[in-house]
């Protein structure tokens, strides 16, 4: 834990294999995590405002909706007009009344219909299907080509479908984010996860919304890098030997190869599996410092499997013969001004004796 007088506390974690190990498990998986639920969707059911075709066979003319006389007919069957879901969450069909419609699937409402005319048509049959469905949608808004609200399909279907279906995303993957939400609940992955990590391609569930929107994905470095500032990922995801490479390496005659530190906040968890004391921290969230040594043939290896996420911070120290340094030079610089004013004044007291004479 660090202690420091003008800050926050800190978790400070020595990066190992192990602390690699178990960030892998934390990494942009989120949607699978949050959704585990990996089973098919449920069937689709009927939902007020649904339109809904009823079409009713008999076994033979005579009965309750064929007539017996003689005619140009396609078959021994009745279609019904059809009919919006009302209010109530019911549909109507003569000599069945009021059938309850909503939160039901079709072969629920067809079994009701049957148990109904039973006992007055002649053998009969009912087919009850969705003409137009108004209520198990899913939505796809932001950066996709055609943002939109798309009927769920039957066989059901994954996030990248839905996204497809809305025409893709408007810009490179590398810097589009997707967030999905059901039932209160959200969780936001890179669209790479979805791509390279199958497990987060979640199903999508009626009245899902998947929002697409893009954000480049950045970090940020600062003392003793060959350069500081703030740069892209430029990809999906990367590691923090390949974000040391971005800000130019450490540079050689300043910089502590043991003393390389990433600055970022994670969660209350996986703090605690990293052997943080989580005791004096408020809320979700725990402001962790990873160190690693790059003295260590190890820590190369160690870097490159440590994956950077967007907003770190990534610090080289500076090594404490170089501020010995520093302070030398500006010792040195002191020296040397106080002997330039001494040489000036003695030579200025030279020249006033020669002329003098």
């Amino acid at each position: 834990m660090g202690d420091t007088a003008s800050g926050p506390d800190f978790g400070l974690v020595k990066l190992t294999s192990s602390v690699t190990n178990v960030l892998k498990e934390y990494g942009p998986g989120a949607l699978a995590a949050s959704f585990p639920d990996n089973r098919v969707p449920p069937k689709i059911k009927f939902g007020i405002g649904d339109v809904v075709a009823v079409t009713i066979f008999e076994a033979a003319a005579g009965g309750l909706f064929i007539p017996a006389e003689a005619g140009v007919r396609p078959g021994n069957f009745v279609a019904l007009p059809n009919q919006n879901v009302d209010t109530e969450g019911k549909i109507t069909v003569p000599y069945a009344g009021a059938v309850q419609a909503a939160g039901r699937t079709p072969a629920e409402v067809q079994q009701d219909i049957v148990k109904a005319i039973g006992n007055r048509a002649i053998e009969p049959q009912v087919v009850v299907s969705l003409a137009d469905q108004r209520t198990s949608l899913i939505t796809v808004l932001g950066e996709v080509n055609t943002p939109t609200r798309l009927q769920a399909l039957s066989a059901g279907e994954h996030v990248l479908d839905a996204i497809t279906r809305a025409g893709g995303p408007k810009g490179q993957g590398y810097e589009t984010w997707v967030t999905l939400e059901r039932n209160g609940r959200r969780a936001t992955v890179p669209f790479g996860a979805l791509v390279y990590q199958p497990a987060n391609n979640v199903w999508v569930h009626p009245g899902d919304t998947i929002y697409v929107y893009r954000e480049p994905q950045v970090f940020l470095a600062f003392g003793a890098a060959g350069q500081q500032g703030q740069f892209p990922f430029d990809m999906w995801k990367i590691n923090m030997a390949q974000a040391m490479a971005k800000a130019g390496g450490l540079l050689d005659a300043q910089a502590e190869p043991s003393g390389v530190f990433v600055y970022r906040r994670e969660p209350r968890e996986l703090a605690e599996r990293l052997g943080v004391d989580c005791s004096k921290f408020v809320g979700p969230l725990v402001p962790v410092i990873y160190n690693v040594d790059f003295r260590d043939p190890a820590g190369y290896f160690l870097a490159t499997q440590f994956e950077m996420r967007d907003k770190d911070v990534l610090f080289a120290a500076n090594a404490g013969t170089y501020d010995s340094a520093k302070v030398m030079q500006y010792i040195r610089v002191v020296i040397a001004t106080a002997n330039d004013a001494t040489v000036a004044a003695n030579n200025t007291q030279i020249l006033r004796i020669n002329l003098k004479q």
